[in-house]
């Protein structure tokens, strides 16, 4: 079986780890990096293959990750849907949502399609946390709390840009969070938030809080900061990426009618008898088979490329997922409740 030769575009620490999740894959191959830095150079080297400084100098392959900065996203995917290119654009899809919406567009009318990186939709433990949901094992969704608690180091903020709007950890974490809850739960019809700098000062957010609205009536509080040494995040709790250290804990905390939902470990509780505070509530661990999603999301990507299956993350669902993440943005600043999307209502 011929693979189908994919390029990596980018080779910071997130084109690193698609070129690792090549090189381990059945169902694709590396051909090509495009970067213009020695870094890159060194790294098609080590993989044994072509270098190129531009997308323009690029051809022969079937498909291209883009592991770029966001604010390139929809410029670099025009172009490779203008080549014809089937492109997997990583996270979040574009700095806007309407930026996402123009390259939704551009690839429905060419026909080639856009497979956006939110790689936790292809973890094993999401796949089986929606079937349980699916299946009414919590009964209706009430509340969802999801913490995304982290204690970035202080050269991480070295760059200017990641101490400017934008950069911070509402659009740069937070928007798995409100991805995997999309994926979970449905829509958001409308959001709430407050933001604070106060620990490092910096022009962009260090700590947020928001309250989503969803349209089946749930409702979800999410608390987010990069400046807290916590053990609450989907890094620190997935164990799914060896760079951070697992704390056994979990992050997101799903409560029905029928019971309720931990996340990652997949915990369900459930009343030992009849429904009621008096009844104990007992835990019961979900089975699965773990399996590292960024691979799983290449092979996914491979079949995409051979038309057998559809994107499980197109860029316009991507697309809602910034919307959510604008609505946030615009709450914070305005004090009031936001709506993500054009005639959605409360």
């Amino acid at each position: 079986m011929t693979l189908p030769a994919i390029a990596v575009v980018g080779a910071g620490a997130i084109g690193r780890k698609h070129v690792a999740a090549l090189a381990q894959s059945r169902m694709a191959r590396l051909a090509a990096i495009v970067d213009p830095s020695p870094a890159a150079a060194a790294l098609a080297a080590e993989h044994g293959v072509a270098l190129v400084a531009d997308l323009a100098e690029l051809d022969g392959v079937a498909g291209v990750i883009l592991a770029t900065p966001t604010s390139l996203h929809l410029a670099q995917a025009l172009y490779c849907i203008g080549r014809g290119w089937p492109v997997l654009v990583e996270k979040p899809v574009a700095a806007t949502a309407a930026e996402g919406e123009q390259m939704a567009a551009a690839a429905d009318a060419a026909g080639v399609p856009v497979l956006v990186g939110h790689h936790r939709r292809h973890n094993p433990r999401i796949a089986a946390a929606r079937a349980a949901l699916q299946s009414g094992a919590v009964g209706r969704v009430i509340a969802v709390q999801a913490s995304v608690l982290l204690c970035k180091p202080d050269d991480y903020f070295a760059p200017d840009w990641r101490r400017q709007p934008g950069a911070g950890p509402i659009l740069t974490n937070l928007i798995h969070e409100i991805d995997t809850m999309r994926h979970l739960l449905g829509e958001v019809v409308s959001v709430q938030a407050v933001t604070s700098s106060a620990v490092r000062g910096f022009a962009v957010e260090d700590s947020a809080v928001a309250l989503l609205h969803f349209a089946s009536g749930a409702l979800a509080t999410v608390t987010v900061s990069d400046a807290a040494a916590a053990p609450w995040s989907w890094e620190l709790t997935a164990a799914e990426n060896a760079d951070y250290p697992p704390t056994g804990q979990s992050c997101l905390l799903i409560s029905g009618t029928e019971g309720a939902l931990e996340l990652p470990n997949l915990r369900l509780w459930q009343h030992s008898g009849p429904r009621g505070w008096f009844t104990p509530l007992l835990p019961q661990d979900l089975a699965v088979a773990d399996a590292d999603p960024l691979i799983r999301q290449i092979d996914h990507f491979a079949a995409v490329i051979a038309g057998t299956e559809p994107p499980l993350v197109p860029a316009a669902d991507a697309a809602r997922s910034v919307a959510v993440v604008d609505a946030i943005l615009r709450a914070a600043k305005t004090g009031h409740s936001e709506t993500p999307y054009p005639g959605a209502a409360a």
